[in-house]
């Protein structure tokens, strides 16, 4: 398959796009390279995305794409990228004959919350709903676990450090809170490109941990 892909050089991204590069065609879109052996890499500003995939043929679109608060600085340059530069992408794809995309969203995410990150998640969701693909799988992974080196607040710093005990008490339907690696996010992922069906899924904790052990479409 060939596959279109955003956010390959943050942290899901960076586990997923080697895992696919062996298997499937892979675009990588960005606003720098992300050195993955086997990949085609496009680089440019977000707003030049759509038109680096014209003329494409793509089946499946894809995106680990987020930044946070602290990157961004404000929340209208938070919304440019988690909401503006996803679907600027997600169009595109599908104009270039995407059927199936999947996107990274974050637990509790639901569009008008008070809380101004799951509020933007959330409209991000709705709004890809709205494009009309075939199948939509929604990620809602909780609090990733993985290295970003210096990238890392000190409230996520402290959320992984004590998350081996909260995780603990989070059981049942609380599980969705639970923190988890990148890299079960990551190797779900794959096991989801290319499924069959239609509509519109999603993908929690739980959910993503049975998925990663799925046999890759190939």
């Amino acid at each position: 398959m060939r596959i279109a892909m955003i956010g390959a050089t943050g942290l899901i991204g960076r586990a997923l796009a080697p895992r696919l590069a062996g298997v499937h065609a892979l675009l990588l879109i960005g606003r720098r390279a992300a050195g993955v052996a086997g990949a085609e890499e496009r680089i440019g500003p977000m707003a030049d995305w759509p038109g680096l995939l014209l003329g494409e043929r793509i089946d499946v679109a894809i995106s680990t794409l987020g930044t946070t608060w602290k990157q961004a600085g404000d929340w209208d340059s938070f919304r440019a990228v988690d909401l503006d530069a996803v679907l600027g992408f997600a169009r595109a794809a599908q104009a270039a004959g995407a059927r199936h995309m999947l996107s990274v969203s974050s637990v509790g995410a639901l569009a008008g919350v008070r809380n101004r990150y799951l509020a933007i998640k959330g409209e991000l969701e709705r709004e890809l709903g709205k494009l009309g693909f075939e199948r939509l799988d929604i990620i809602r992974p909780g609090l990733l676990r993985g290295d970003r080196g210096s990238d890392r607040r000190l409230g996520e710093r402290l959320g992984i450090a004590i998350s081996p005990l909260v995780n603990g008490f989070l059981r049942g339907k609380l599980d969705r809170l639970a923190a988890i690696e990148a890299e079960v996010v990551a190797e779900a992922m794959a096991r989801l490109v290319g499924a069959g069906g239609t509509g519109r899924h999603v993908h929690l904790n739980r959910e993503l941990k049975i998925l990663k052990d799925e046999p890759i479409i190939r």
